[in-house]
């Protein structure tokens, strides 16, 4: 088993398939304009599909494709039914802001994707443009609902919490959920990257998303999927919906942490807050075999030692404090979810 420095083994890959995304959320990527990673640049479908096998190989069990907003990459379900193909991948998701999705649900479910999770951070309209500032509410829900028709099983809606922006958007999204058959997830609004301007006055942590929804309904703890997911789970009473909350912030889970991130350029990063990535992309174009591949990500992985989310957390209650600017960190945008 290939763990690193503080005994966690590699078990779950993000990888982000385009820099490239049609909405400017707020507490993802608020610029209207970026510095795009130029197109030759971009892991191409037989080099994802190559690195891929090789992290299977390590220990992988669970790979993600993200963005960016991947169903932005053209013929996106070339590579899904690449990566389907993997024997020992035990799950392929997506995840997505949903606005192209209706037009390309039955091709993905085709091709071998089963799961999807949609980014919705609000069902009103007006606050929505105000959110994303570009697209349209009624093409996301069109997305998703055109993947329930398709069968997709779980669809996992993702919403980060803002204070002042969607924060009372909770009930509305729980009750939407419950009505239509998806599981739900609250994020705390995090500092990734540094565009977001974060602050921890804006963040809703767990427990007040918590003792809202308790307040109107019941649910049961049923804890970290397989012990290592980012979400503690809870079983709404009398409902098919799981309702999961991430809490980076104020609950952070570094010591469980079993997620190794792809950028769309091909850079290894070994955490969401890492500065650095180390480029596999230029290894592999030099002509790497697999076995080489093997070596140098078994390297990197056996020297991670990152915790961010708890050392921001003992800064955060620390006579100092925690300023997010003070931390460069890879953006979102190239980084992936």
């Amino acid at each position: 088993m290939l763990i690193d420095t503080f005994q966690r083994p590699i078990k779950d890959l993000r990888i982000s398939v385009t820099d490239r995304c049609n909405f400017r959320c707020s507490y993802c990527m608020p610029f209207d304009e970026y510095v795009w990673i130029d197109r030759e640049e971009i892991l191409t479908f037989e080099e994802i599909e190559l690195l891929a096998r090789v992290f299977v190989d390590l220990g992988v069990e669970r790979i993600r494709l993200t963005g960016g907003e991947p169903l932005l990459r053209k013929d996106l379900h070339k590579l899904i039914s690449r990566l389907s193909s993997i024997d020992s991948l035990k799950d392929l998701c997506l995840t997505t802001n949903g606005a192209y999705l209706a037009k390309q649900a039955a091709e993905l479910k085709s091709a071998g994707l089963r799961r999807i999770n949609l980014s919705l951070d609000t069902l009103d309209h007006e606050k929505f443009k105000k959110i994303v500032k570009r697209g349209s509410l009624s093409k996301v829900l069109e997305g998703l609902f055109m993947a329930k028709s398709e069968g997709f099983q779980p669809i996992k809606i993702n919403a980060v919490i803002e204070r002042g922006v969607n924060d009372e958007e909770i009930i509305p999204l729980v009750e939407f959920s419950m009505k239509h058959g998806f599981d739900i997830r609250f994020i705390e609004f995090m500092d990734v990257g540094n565009a977001n301007k974060w602050k921890s006055d804006k963040m809703v942590p767990k427990k007040e998303i918590l003792k809202e929804i308790e307040e109107k309904f019941s649910f049961e703890e049923l804890g970290r999927e397989q012990g290592r997911a980012p979400a503690v789970d809870y079983q709404l009473s009398g409902t098919t919906t799981r309702l999961g909350v991430i809490a980076s912030v104020t609950e952070p889970f570094c010591s469980g942490c079993t997620r190794a991130r792809l950028t769309a350029d091909g850079k290894l990063v070994t955490c969401l807050f890492s500065e650095v990535g180390e480029n596999l992309k230029m290894f592999l174009r030099q002509g790497a075999s697999v076995q080489e591949m093997k070596d140098l990500i078994k390297n990197i992985w056996k020297e991670r030692n990152d915790r961010y989310s708890e050392k921001r957390w003992e800064a955060l209650y620390s006579e100092n404090g925690y300023r997010a600017e003070d931390h460069k960190k890879i953006e979102m945008i190239s980084l992936g979810g």
